[in-house]
């Protein structure tokens, strides 16, 4: 039976298991509010590609999420954003990178994919396209919050860049209890078997300047065509390296594995352990969202009644 689904993510990583209160909740609230909204959408009627693109935006201006607000930030203590989005029916897909200005980057990749030519738009081009488009811009102090300062300085000390939730190291105090916060994304079908995903992410703590992840990589971090839609996080030189998003379809379409088969394959052999995780959804309703990191922030909910948020396995 095909039927609505709908699944999101908010970064995969080493989460520790006692992750503070105060870090768990407001996570898992920002989920549950971001899942119910995307399935009254996708109830009202709306496509899929609205779906992706507004649960996204919410997770974007959600502070405890390294997409939009939360961002964390490069070497020079700046926010580069990207994101990318991607209707499956058509393979219509935008994507943006080096933003410093613009309040929901998944909407300028959506305007990058409706008004030019082009798929893909980086740095100073990308933001004067926004601009010349009308788009929410703000000082890009707005996206400087003292919680990345202070994960940027820890970084710093050990000379390193820190993935999603990463624990930078046990000889420090992580006042934090995690020290990055994770990558945003969305994967929506609609009854009629319509597909779309989104991604949008501010990279990893103390990144290089410049630096592109898979988030805005089209067949990395993002894909969806006619069978499936998916959304990565996690390592994105690993899931470039994998084409992780792409292989779950190619998997489906030429080797006929379910959804479920396809991006558990992906999970557990096209990426070293430790380096990923996505969520998914397929043209006739399924879901499923592996992860082979500690723990991914999640939720999805299908037309059959089930629905589900998780940070670890098995809870």
């Amino acid at each position: 039976m095909v039927g609505w689904a709908i699944a999101l993510h908010g970064g995969a990583g080493d989460i520790p298991i006692d992750l503070p209160d105060e870090r768990r909740i407001p996570r898992e609230t920002a989920l549950r509010n971001c899942l119910d909204l995307g399935v009254s959408a996708l109830k009202s009627g709306k496509p899929p590609l609205d779906v992706a693109e507004l649960v996204v935006r919410e997770l974007e201006n959600h502070p405890d999420f390294n997409a939009g607000k939360g961002s964390v930030l490069t070497t020079q203590g700046t926010v580069e954003m990207e994101a990318s989005i991607m209707d499956g029916k058509t393979k219509r897909c935008g994507a943006v990178s080096g933003l410093t200005t613009v309040v929901n980057p998944v909407s300028l990749a959506r305007l990058v994919m409706e008004k030019t030519p082009h798929i893909y738009l980086a740095f100073d081009a990308a933001e004067a396209f926004a601009r010349a488009h009308g788009v929410e811009t703000v000082e890009s102090s707005h996206f400087i919050t003292p919680e990345n300062i202070a994960r940027l300085k820890q970084a710093k000390e050990f000379n390193r860049v820190q993935l999603d939730y990463t624990v930078p190291t046990p000889k420090v105090p992580d006042n934090c209890g995690d020290s990055q916060i994770g990558t945003v994304g969305c994967v929506a079908v609609d009854s009629a078997g319509n597909l779309a995903s989104a991604t949008s992410t501010g990279g990893y703590v103390n990144k290089m300047v410049g630096r592109i992840g898979d988030t805005p990589v089209i067949g990395a971090g993002t894909y969806a065509n006619h069978l499936c839609a998916v959304s990565a996080t996690g390592k994105g030189e690993e899931i470039i390296r994998g084409t992780v998003a792409r292989d779950v379809a190619a998997l489906m379409e030429y080797k006929g594995l379910s959804l479920t088969e396809a991006a558990a394959y992906v999970v557990n052999q096209s990426v070293p352990r430790g380096s990923c995780g996505l969520v998914a959804v397929s043209a006739n309703g399924e879901v499923t969202m592996p992860f082979n990191t500690t723990g991914m922030f999640r939720a999805c909910a299908s037309e059959d009644g089930y629905s589900e948020i998780a940070i670890w396995p098995n809870n």
